[in-house]
C-alpha cells in the first residue's frame, strides 16, 4: 500500500477524508469488495450504495461455447495483469445530489477514500470548496456550485476491482465532473484497451479433456495416441462496454496448440517439442484406428519405463492466442493464455505383444 505524501495543512473535511483513506473503499457505503457489474438507472446513475470496487463495465460472451466445463486462462506472461484501476462516469449532477441527500453523505469519493457526513459533500460539490486529490501530484480539486446541475455531463469516480492491489492507488483523484460525450484527458482514463484487459479475466474456455488410446494403461515402448475430435475447441469472444462513454472492446481467445508434458523424463513426445497443433476445425491429432499400433502418432507419447504403483502425471495444456478490437478501429494483442489439466498415466511393461 503506497503511503500518502505531500499533504498540506488539513481542514476538517480533509481530516475526515484522511482518516478514511486507509480503509478499503467498500468499507463504507459499498457493501464489500471485489465486485463488478454495478447497476445503473435509466439516467446513467449508479446504484446509490455501489462502492468504488463496483465497475459499471458490462461484459457478455458473444461467441463460443457457453456450456460444459470451462475456466479462466492464465497469462503466459506472468508479469502482465489487467488494469488495476481506471475512472468511470457514475452520477449525473442531479444523481449526485440525490445520492448525497439519500445517504446523508456516506459513500466512496474514490477507491481509497470515503466521506462520512453530508457537510463534506456539500462543501465541495455544492458550495465550491476545493479539496485534495491523493494522486501523484497531490493536486487540488476545485469545487463545484450546486453539483453542476443544469450543465449535463457526468461525475466520474475511480474504480478498482481489487482495492488491495497496490497499483489501485494510482487512481487518486476524487470524484470529478466531465462534460457529456467526453473522456477525461488524464492518466488512467478508460480506453478500449482498458476494457479489453478487463474482459481478459472474463473469458471462459473449455477444459482440456484429451482422448487416449490405449485408455486405461499405456505400455512401455508403445505409443499412446492422443487426439481431440473436431469442434472441441472454438474461438471464444467476450464483449465489454462502458455505459455513457461509447467505449467498447471485444477480446477473443483462439486455441492454437496443445502442449504435452508426460510427467517423467523417461518418455518421448510426438512431435518432439510436445506441441500438437490445433487445426482450423478445432481438432488435434488423429484418432487411433485398428492397425495403427506400428505407426507414429502425429500427437502422442511413448513411455520408456513402467510406473511402480505411482502413476505419472500427464499435463495437457492448451495455448490460447488472445487478441482484441474496439472503438474507433483500435485493436491489438494481449498475452497468450493457457488452460492446463492433469491426469494419471499408468504404464505397464509386458514381455510379448500380440497384434
Amino acid at each position: 500500500m503506497r503511503p500518502l505524501h505531500g499533504i498540506p495543512a488539513l481542514t476538517t473535511a480533509s481530516l475526515a477524508a484522511l482518516f478514511l483513506a486507509c480503509a478499503p473503499a467498500g468499507a463504507v457505503g459499498g457493501g464489500g469488495t471485489n465486485h463488478t457489474g454495478g447497476t445503473t438507472d435509466n439516467k446513467g446513475n449508479v446504484s446509490a450504495y455501489a462502492s468504488a470496487t463496483h465497475s459499471q463495465i458490462k461484459v457478455r460472451q458473444v461467441k463460443g461455447p457457453t456450456s460444459g466445463k470451462r475456466g479462466n486462462v492464465a497469462p503466459t506472461n506472468t508479469t502482465w495483469k489487467p488494469p488495476a484501476c481506471w475512472y468511470e462516469p457514475v452520477f449525473t449532477p442531479e444523481g449526485l445530489k440525490a445520492f448525497v441527500d439519500k445517504t446523508d453523505g456516506s459513500g466512496d469519493v474514490g477507491i481509497h477514500e470515503a466521506w462520512i457526513g453530508k457537510g463534506l459533500w456539500t462543501d465541495h460539490y455544492q458550495d465550491g470548496k476545493p479539496e485534495n486529490n491523493f494522486d501523484d501530484e497531490n493536486s487540488t480539486a476545485e469545487g463545484y456550485k450546486n453539483y453542476n446541475i443544469g450543465k449535463g455531463g457526468y461525475f466520474w469516480r475511480s474504480v478498482a476491482p481489487d482495492d488491495a492491489d497496490p497499483d489501485s492507488w494510482d487512481c487518486g483523484r476524487i470524484m470529478f465532473w466531465e462534460p457529456a460525450r467526453q473522456i477525461p484527458k488524464i492518466p488512467h482514463a478508460p480506453t478500449p484497451e482498458t476494457l479489453a484487459g478487463y474482459a481478459y479475466n472474463q473469458v471462459k474456455v473449455p477444459e482440456t479433456e484429451i482422448e487416449l488410446k490405449p485408455e486405461g494403461k499405456s505400455t512401455v515402448n508403445l505409443p499412446t495416441w492422443i487426439w481431440l475430435d473436431k469442434g472441441t475447441f472454438q474461438e471464444v469472444t467476450v464483449r465489454a462496454e462502458l455505459p455513457n462513454t461509447g467505449l467498447w472492446a471485444e477480446t477473443t481467445a483462439k486455441p492454437v496448440s496443445l502442449h504435452l508434458a508426460p510427467g517423467t523424463d523417461d518418455a518421448e513426445t510426438y512431435p518432439a517439442s510436445g506441441e500438437c497443433k490445433i487445426d482450423d476445425d478445432g481438432s488435434i491429432g488423429t484418432p487411433y484406428e485398428k492397425g495403427d499400433s506400428d505407426k507414429t502418432p502425429p500427437c502422442g507419447i511413448t513411455y520408456l519405463h513402467a510406473t511402480d504403483g505411482k502413476p505419472y502425471q500427464l499435463k495437457a495444456s492448451v495455448t490460447w492466442q488472445i487478441t482484441w478490437e474496439g472503438t474507433g478501429g483500435t485493436g491489438g494483442d494481449l498475452p497468450d493464455g493457457t488452460f492446463e489439466t492433469t491426469q494419471d498415466m499408468n504404464v505397464q511393461e509386458i514381455q510379448s505383444i500380440n497384434r
